[in-house]
Parts: structure tokens; sequence; C-alpha cells
């Protein structure tokens, strides 16, 4: 299964964001890709006062130009995410689209960055985005996928509910900052991936030092073991992650975590 992860610079422009993702993903399909990942927010710049003027409904350009692409090139799209406009709110929303450019799934992030780290980064998604309330997993010709968005990460729970859907590999669009992506990024991927004994897939925006938010960038792919498949520093770049499928199997059956849970003493009781 052949990811192209797909670390692109984001502008200011909403059309030329959407004309390098389109352009990155039609390369992507000429070297024999099977999902195409774009980053959180591919459209929009990470802004709170960006959101509702880029934001779009299930019908807006940027969306509609992932379906027609992915019906064409026959490939899976993982569209990073976007503002979406829905029900008088904004949503930080990521689509999926199917070989035939059907819509397969459509996450909007759980849980909002709303953080202030002293010394370092501030920033509150919930002074313009509203939460979704869904746990994510998709249905392909490889099997079971989850999906989540940057900060979704950080909570296991979340991931285990992918895990036990039958998730083999766990999508993930995100923006880490230049305070929590040195400490925590790679961290965070390969611990996701030993403790659910499955793939994990971090698609970030290219860093753009003059940004009002400077994105991490070091995209990353992670295999079941732990081990770093393949990682960007902060450039523009699509790498490229052969996941070799069968290797979930194994490591589940060299170290059965999950099979062993002791799923009757996992419950917070009062003494």
């Amino acid at each position: 299964m052949r990811i192209a992860l797909i670390q692109m610079p984001v502008t200011a422009d909403k059309r030329r964001n959407i004309e390098t993702a389109c352009g990155k993903i039609r390369e992507a399909a000429g070297k024999g890709t099977d999902f195409a990942v774009l980053p959180e927010m591919f459209c929009s710049p990470y802004q709170n006062d960006c959101f509702r003027a880029y934001g779009e409904n299930e019908n807006g350009p940027a969306l509609a130009a992932l379906s027609s692409l992915a019906a064409e090139l026959g490939i899976y799209i993982v569209g990073g995410s976007i503002p979406e406009l829905a029900d008088g709110n904004i949503y930080n929303t990521s689509y999926v689209y199917g070989r035939r450019g059907e819509l397969l799934a459509k996450h909007r992030k759980v849980h909002l960055f709303d953080i202030d780290v002293a010394g370092g980064q501030r920033f509150r998604e919930s002074d313009t985005l509203s939460p979704g309330n869904a746990v994510t997993t998709f249905k392909t010709d490889f099997g079971i996928m989850g999906l989540c968005i940057c900060f979704d990460l950080r909570f296991e729970e979340l991931a285990r509910c992918m895990c036990l859907r039958g998730a083999r590999c766990i999508f993930v669009p995100a923006a880490f900052n230049m305070t929590t992506g040195p400490a925590h990024w790679e961290l965070l991927f390969r611990q996701r991936a030993v403790d659910n004994q499955c793939f994990t897939v971090g698609v970030s925006p290219a860093r753009d030092e003059t940004a009002g938010y400077v994105a991490y960038g070091n995209s990353i792919a992670v295999d079941p073991w732990g081990t770093v498949l393949c990682r960007a520093g902060g450039e523009d770049i699509t790498l490229y992650a052969d996941l070799d499928l069968s290797r979930l199997d194994a490591v589940r059956a060299q170290l059965p975590i999950l099979s062993a849970r002791r799923t009757d003493l996992y419950e917070v009781r009062e003494k």
C-alpha cells in the first residue's frame, strides 16, 4: 500500500493552494500511489481570522476538486482538512474520497487545540471552531483505516477506538507548531503505532517562518513496531511510504498486546 505524504506550502491564496495540492496529487498518482494525503488546513492559513473566509461546504471548490481528481486518477485521497461551514458553525474537517470519487469518510476534529504553553505557543481553536463528536474509520481495498486530525492524536482513547474497529493505519493531517513539534511529534506517532500495533501517517504543511502560525513540518510514517519509515524536515516535499500490511499481523502475533488486554480490570472505581 503506497502512501504519498504531501507536505506542501500553504499560502494566503486559496485557489493557488488547491492547484498546488492537485498538482502534487497528480504527480503522486504517476508514481503508483494508492493513498495521497494532504496536510491539515491545506487551503487556508492556520489562523482563526481566516477560517470562516476560507471555509466551504461539501460542494465547495476544494472538495469538488479532490473528489473529481480521485475519480480521474483512481486513487484514495485523504483531503487533509478544510474549514467546513455547516449549520452556522465552522469545523476543522477532513474528507476522504475513494477511487470513484465517492465520499468515504468525513472527520470533524474532536479535540480542539486550546493551549497556552509558558514561553511557547498560545492558540485557541475554540474561539472560532466547533468540535466534532465521532470516531472515524472507513473501509478500503486494503482493509479498514482510521482518521483523526492533529490534536486528536494526543488522546489514546480515540486511537484505541479506531484500532478496536479494525483500523490498520491511522491517517493524521496535522500542523504541530515549533513548540510542541520538536517535543512530541515523533514520540506521539511512534507511541500510537506501538500502543495500537498499527501504522500511523502524519502529514503537515511545509514550514513557513513568515506565517502567523509556523507549522513544524516533519511529515512522518511509522510501522506497528514503532520504526520510522520516512520523515521530512520543514521543506516543501512529497514523501512515499510503502506499507507492508503483513507487518501488522506479524507484530500482533509476536507481541499479543491487543489480545491480552484485561478489559475486566480497565475501569476506574471508587475505593
